[in-house]
């Protein structure tokens, strides 16, 4: 089989079959526009959008994409249509770069759909258009990769939900998104720095506001180093629990 049109067909049926039914899509625009009402009402209408858009941006990333990938990977799992694709003749890598690049493209879209609605708001100009895409593409595949360690990591889907939140509650409150880290105490500092939702967050408060802490080649190469590991581990996991 070509393994290009095999990574083609399996892209596509995810997209088919998850990304774009309705419930997604519409999950994709409200839980962004949710985070900003929420910013809306706390300031009391005067709400700092361009301040904000990174710490939105970067939620819509880790939530879509976890949210997806955790559950259907943990869901076709369950139902043993996984163990149908497992049969195909391409290699584990590249099966599971096809399951995961629907979740990635999900990401992305998730995250301009904020970037959207403030352009109706405020003026955009002067945003580094090149570091914010980088920002957000590493931002979707960390995040996917996370996605796939923990769907490899339970055997249900309500497991899948609630492991995801063991990761992304602390990401919120701990990766600097719309709490400088600067602010935090100081013993829970150094685990703002573990995780990598703060590197890509960074990115993106660089390129929106010029207000970055992180040096950008750290934050890259960082994102890059945590994609590879966790894609390398759920691989092995996958090896090891479910092929025999």
């Amino acid at each position: 089989m070509n393994k290009t049109m095999a990574f083609w067909s399996i892209l596509m049926k995810d997209m088919r079959n998850y990304y774009l039914k309705p419930p997604n899509i519409s999950w994709g625009i409200i839980f962004p526009v949710s985070w900003t009402l929420m910013f809306f009402m706390r300031s009391g209408g005067e709400m700092d959008v361009r301040g904000i858009l990174p710490g939105v941006m970067a939620l819509s990333i880790l939530f879509g994409t976890t949210s997806m990938l955790a559950v259907t990977i943990t869901f076709e799992r369950k139902s043993r249509s996984f163990e149908r694709l497992l049969l195909a003749p391409i290699s584990l890598n590249l099966l599971m770069l096809a399951k995961t690049t629907g979740a990635i493209f999900f990401g992305i879209v998730n995250a301009f759909v904020p970037v959207l609605f403030a352009s109706f708001i405020i003026d955009l100009s002067g945003i580094n258009w090149f570091v914010a895409i980088a920002g957000v593409v590493l931002i979707a595949i960390t995040s996917t990769f996370l996605g796939l360690f923990i769907a490899v990591s339970v055997s249900e889907v309500f497991e899948a939900q609630t492991f995801s939140n063991f990761f992304r509650f602390p990401m919120m409150f701990l990766c600097g998104l719309f709490i400088p880290i600067a602010s935090l105490p100081t013993f829970l500092q150094p685990l703002s720095y573990i995780l990598p939702l703060t590197y890509g967050a960074d990115m993106l408060r660089f390129s929106i506001n010029a207000d970055g802490s992180i040096s950008i080649w750290i934050s890259l190469l960082v994102l890059i180093g945590y994609s590879l590991a966790l894609f390398m581990v759920s691989t092995h996991n996958i090896k090891k629990k479910w092929i025999y």
